[in-house]
């Protein structure tokens, strides 16, 4: 039987590093293709996949259960690290027409459930969506980019999440 996620995060925290290797070997080919999507650059993809392997390492002892599975608290500060090495660098000109996925999934079944799920929602909710989490851009940088009150921006992308939730629990029973 496969160890849960939760259960080599607690081996991490007692510093197995079998345990760290066994995450690693789960989860660094999905957070290197978010990383691909959002930074477009290999350099700042292999740090930031590493980086992300060394915080969770040195933070396994205040990983919590019962806020986030492991593989959210994983990716979640994969997704951290990939949004501060946004900001560190100078703006681009990229539409998100322009702008590749990663050429490497580690579920291929994964990646076209969230790409349906994406497709369901309303074109707008579908760039608000990309724009926050594949772009880095912050609630307030959206608020000024689509000339929004912050709240407005904040509450669309509740919903937008909530729906694409919905839709992957009811389409696939995640």
């Amino acid at each position: 039987m496969t160890e849960a996620d939760e259960e080599l995060i607690a081996r991490m925290a007692a510093r197995d590093e079998s345990a760290l290797a066994e995450l690693y070997r789960r989860y660094a080919p999905y957070i290197r293709a978010m990383a691909r999507r959002m930074l477009m650059d290999n350099d700042l993809v292999h740090e930031c996949v590493q980086d992300a392997f060394v915080q969770a390492w040195k933070a396994a002892g205040r990983f919590d259960a019962g806020k986030a599975s492991g593989k959210t608290w994983l990716v979640t500060i994969a997704h951290r690290l990939a949004l501060n090495a946004l900001r560190d660098r100078p703006p681009e000109n990229l539409t998100l027409e322009d702008w590749d996925g990663p050429s490497e999934a580690p579920d291929p079944i994964d990646r076209i459930l969230v790409e349906r799920a994406m497709g369901r929602l309303r074109k707008e909710e579908r760039e608000l969506l990309e724009l926050a989490f594949f772009r880095g851009y912050s609630h307030t940088e959206l608020a000024q980019l689509l000339g929004q009150p912050l709240g407005s921006v904040k509450t669309r992308l509740r919903s937008a999440l909530a729906q694409l939730r919905e839709s992957l629990e009811v389409h696939h029973g995640y």
